[in-house]
């Protein structure tokens, strides 16, 4: 395993945790469908969040929440798709962007970035 499959696997713990003490319920973590991954499934309120995870150890490179690009986020959209069509009752949802930099291998910070799409 990778350094960065262990930090990006330690930024889905700390994301799930973060998400889980203001409420929301995790429904999946790392669901695959053919090429296709969503880091977190959630829900709050009725709606299901779509939350895509990025860290960084440093932000001397910039911060984790630059990686999103227009290629990660039309992989998200068709992952999104092929889980609306296996899951349809879902009536509102949203993309969600939670970002972890890391600090001498503690979390430092997080940030959730709302209905970035």
């Amino acid at each position: 395993m990778s350094c960065n499959q262990t930090i990006g696997e330690k930024a889905e713990e700390a994301a799930t945790k973060w998400l889980e003490k203001r409420g929301y319920t995790v429904i999946e973590r790392n669901w695959r469908h053919k090429h296709w991954e969503i880091d977190i499934i959630a829900s709050k309120e009725k709606k299901l969040h779509i939350v895509e995870v990025k860290s960084r150890s440093t932000v001397k490179y910039g911060y984790p929440e630059a990686a999103i690009n227009p290629k990660k986020l039309l992989s998200l959209k068709n992952g999104i798709e092929e889980y609306l069509n296996l899951y349809p009752e879902w009536a509102t949802m949203q993309i969600d962007v939670l970002t972890v930099v890391w600090k001498q291998g503690r979390v430092q910070e997080v940030l959730m970035i709302e209905d970035v799409y």
